[in-house]
């Protein structure tokens, strides 16, 4: 994937220079993580991938041909495969028929080349393959459901952002590289249809009583956001006038018998879509379209098609009572947080859960009220573990990534940074954090997709806030426990200071009300002493503001 590097710095792949023996640093099942050289070696350009879809015996078949740029000497083409599928056979594209050499080493293809490929060459690989992919009971996660509708019709979903894109076709599943585009080709039985990410190009009647749905994506797209759902669905259509001028396309696939029920969800998503434009930009993927796909899982963000189960209600969703629809609010807003600006690595998986999740108390606050937002908030704050960092300095896997309390915690972070910043600078870094200066011009046509990482983050708040707040996110971030705050009287002295693990700088300022009116303290050096008349009453951080360990 090429991304803009004049509004991001280009990052660096995290690999190492040793070979690495067979599979032992990646098991089945497990995506991203270290990466190899041999994968470090070569850059996706393109996929195009073709599939059978057989409901009869819960098997899938076909091919993926993978286009790739040459970044270091390549001998072997390496692509995840899980172990469940069966290679059929590789050959190089658009060249001689003759079959390439592959050995299987767990859950990874070893496609001997040719030849060494040198830097700045192109190569093309079709990969035949099948079987019964990883199959998950209704309801799971990560792998292929195999559902019936009510009515007793199949009911095809498919989502992988822990196990990995390979549970079903061959992929790089590393998050660090996407392809600038792909083609997704899906024959089903009729009367289903299959519903995928980017455009609809065009659906052929076979003869053999199956159709096949082509799907284009046009901007690039990381691997566990290719989804495909296939059902007896109905499309509930309409359009959405953004903010960039544009018409954008919109298509809720949904089961027949729900089709009144999701006319009438409509308008409410769309009044999600018009609050995000508002406050981060543009809606990302406008040249392809915004879908909807009811699924019989609860959801997952895949990229122009979000995968919706909350059954119309607005508690599925965690089993909390947000007050509006806040599982499609939430994969919504993964358009922008983890779609269009993505972490290259699974250690920064926080600035896409936490970012989506602090996203329904600002819907709430917007359309609610504050108090149903600080509701929300109490309720995330009930939930949060301490257990790891939220983004780790070294390589995660996704769910290495997923142990840590990316969303309830993170949550929190973001309301402690806007206390910080202030309203004016927070919501100033959220748009910036989406739309760099210049970038919002590159939706008309096409997107602002890139890389991003934790301490690009760090950098942009502290240029907009005007100082360094790298000792934020220290505290908050880079490690797991909670700063305590230690509340000490003196005669008529209120000592204040911070007990931060390690003994981290954290000059966190904080309200303190006294006889009913606030006052917000600074806090240099972590410490503050405040001069009170005997008897004041006086209440500390009334409003919740700042995320903190808490005594009893």
């Amino acid at each position: 994937m090429k991304h803009f590097a004049h509004i991001m710095p280009a990052l660096a792949l995290l690999c190492s220079s040793a070979a690495l023996p067979s599979f032992a640093q990646h098991p089945p099942n497990e995506s991203g993580g270290p990466l190899l050289p041999e994968q470090a070696a070569y850059d996706v350009t393109y996929y195009d991938l073709d599939l059978h879809i057989r409901p009869a015996d819960s098997s899938i078949g076909g091919t993926l041909t993978v286009h790739a740029e040459v970044v270091r000497p390549l001998d072997w083409l390496v692509l995840d495969l899980d172990t469940t599928l069966a290679v059929d056979g590789v050959r190089l594209a658009g060249g001689a028929a003759e079959s390439l050499s592959v050995e299987r080493r767990g859950g990874r293809m070893w496609i001997a080349l040719p030849r060494t490929y040198q830097p700045g060459e192109r190569v093309a690989a079709v990969v035949a393959y099948g079987g019964r992919p990883h199959q998950v009971p209704r309801g799971g996660f990560s792998g292929f459901l195999w559902e019936t509708t009510p009515s007793g019709e199949p009911w095809i979903a498919v989502s992988c952002e822990t196990y990995g894109a390979d549970v079903w076709w061959p992929v790089k599943d590393h998050p660090s590289d996407e392809p600038d585009s792909m083609a997704l080709h899906f024959t089903v039985p009729r009367p289903l249809v299959a519903a995928s990410n980017g455009r609809l190009r065009d659906v052929t009647e076979n003869a053999d009583s199956t159709r096949t749905y082509r799907w284009f994506v046009s901007t690039p797209i990381n691997n566990y956001g290719v989804s495909l759902n296939v059902a007896p669905y109905v499309e509930v259509t309409t359009t959405f006038e953004s903010v960039s001028g544009r018409t954008v396309p919109v298509t809720f696939y949904v089961l027949p018998e729900n089709e009144a029920k999701a006319r009438a969800a409509l308008p409410g998503f769309m009044d999600h879509m018009r609050h995000f434009e508002e406050m981060l930009g543009p809606y990302p993927f406008q040249v392809d379209k915004y879908g909807i796909a009811e699924v019989p899982y609860l959801g997952m963000e895949h990229q122009t098609i979000i995968a919706y189960g909350a059954d119309y209600r607005f508690d599925a969703m965690a089993r909390i009572d947000w007050g509006f629809d806040a599982l499609h609010q939430h994969e919504l807003a993964h358009e922008w947080f983890g779609n269009m600006v993505t972490p290259p690595d699974f250690n920064d998986l926080w600035l896409n859960e936490a970012f989506a999740q602090y996203s329904q108390p600002l819907y709430a606050e917007s359309r609610l009220g504050v108090e149903k937002a600080r509701e929300l908030q109490a309720i995330h704050r009930s939930r949060i573990r301490n257990n790891l960092p939220l983004a780790a300095r070294e390589p995660r896997t996704a769910r290495q990534a997923y142990r840590a309390s990316i969303y309830y915690k993170g949550a929190w972070v973001l309301q402690s940074l806007r206390y910080v910043m202030g309203d004016d600078a927070f919501f100033t870094t959220l748009r910036r954090w989406t739309y760099p200066e210049g970038s919002e011009e590159l939706v008309r046509d096409g997107c602002a997709c890139r890389f991003a990482t934790t301490e690009d983050f760090v950098q942009l708040a502290s240029e907009v806030a005007g100082e360094d707040l790298a000792w934020f996110f220290e505290v908050y971030v880079r490690q797991p426990e909670l700063p305590r705050l230690v509340a000490e009287w003196e005669g008529e002295e209120l000592r204040l200071s911070w007990e931060v693990p390690g003994g981290l700088p954290f000059p966190m300022p904080i309200d303190v009300e006294v006889n009913g009116r606030a006052h917000r303290v600074e806090m240099p050096g972590g410490r503050a002493t405040l001069s009170l008349f005997e008897g004041a009453a006086v209440e500390i951080d009334p409003e919740r503001w700042v995320l903190r360990e808490e005594d009893g």
